[in-house]
């Protein structure tokens, strides 16, 4: 039989949040050509239309709370905050469902409504970058892991921003039929990393898009064209035309990064692709990204990918 996943609905809820995974468990059935795939099926509080936040309106096809006997997975997704609300008829019925779930996962501001039910009291979890402040004030119980992808703690799965659902339903479909299923819907999606839950939510080029100073933007444009310069914050501030203070107060609030942070993970991505689409040694990638060294670059992936570099090839290279 195939596993049932329920995604529920709520008015304003984030339409990415329910397509995202939708799409990684439906390709999922495809792939495996059999019936042990996954059947996706919308709930709410009633059966009916629900309209997101996009406008595009979804039909739930069952009531939440009139689900009967064990639940394999339920994901809920998140919205903007002020949509958050419209939940609320969702929490108690979560609250009394949950023990009856095998797998209970949020997507983004998903893990607000986690919260509200109960469910993160001692737990580890995560939700969007700009939510984490307000589920570390609304639980002090739960222990918020502000840059990660996504967080596993025990049965309870929560994700970051709303292009994490993705990375969440691979986990789990690699968790249910191991991790060549799950890269080849990667592939198949042309989802650009599957990236692991460890891996941060604040990307090097994330930051370089977001950044308002025009001179901070052409400054990270420079950074990643030249990895293998000097990169110091001395040669950075004199090249922006500040002093070292100065500079270092600036770069982290326009990245979210310290200067030396952002290097790090600034060639720590650029060898993450090397890595998965070239057979260069370590020892090559390690100079050409700017680490000097295998082992600084070896010292660097275990600090922020969780793994060394051989691990990561090992589980994400694309093979020719």
């Amino acid at each position: 039989m195939p596993t049932v996943v329920y995604l529920a609905c709520f008015p304003g809820a984030e339409l990415l949040d329910i397509a995202g995974p939708t799409s990684v468990f439906s390709s999922a059935t495809s792939l495996l050509r059999r019936k042990a795939g996954y059947e996706v099926r919308l709930v709410a509080e009633r059966a009916g239309p629900v309209v997101t936040s996009s406008g595009v309106t979804l039909t739930a096809q069952h009531a939440l709370g009139s689900l009967r006997g064990p639940i394999d997975t339920l994901i809920v997704p998140g919205g903007l905050l002020g949509a958050i609300h419209n939940a609320a008829p969702l929490v108690p019925v979560i609250t009394r469902l949950a023990p009856r779930v095998r797998r209970l996962a949020s997507v983004c501001s998903g893990a607000l409504i986690l919260s509200r039910a109960g469910v993160l009291d001692g737990r580890a979890a995560v939700t969007h970058w700009a939510a984490c402040d307000e589920l570390r004030r609304m639980n002090p119980q739960c222990r918020v892991e502000d840059d990660r992808i996504f967080v596993r703690d025990g049965n309870v799965w929560t994700s970051a921003g709303v292009s994490t659902g993705i990375d969440l339903a691979l986990a789990m479909v690699e968790e249910d039929h191991g991790a060549q299923l799950a890269l080849e819907i990667s592939r198949w999606l042309v989802v650009y990393l599957r990236r692991p839950g460890g891996q941060s939510q604040f990307s090097a080029p994330l930051a370089a898009q977001v950044a308002e100073r025009e001179g901070i933007r052409k400054l990270l444009l420079w950074m990643s064209e030249n990895m293998q310069g000097d990169l110091s914050v001395a040669a950075l501030a004199q090249r922006a035309n500040m002093s070292e203070r100065t500079f270092a107060r600036v770069f982290t609030a326009e990245t979210r990064f310290t200067p030396a942070a952002y290097v790090e993970r600034l060639r720590i991505d650029a060898a993450r692709r090397s890595l998965e689409t070239s057979k260069k040694s370590v020892k090559q990638i390690a100079r050409l990204c700017g680490f000097g060294t295998a082992e600084t670059m070896h010292r660097a992936f275990r600090r922020g990918v969780g793994s060394t570099p051989l691990e990561y090839r090992a589980r994400f290279a694309t093979p020719s």
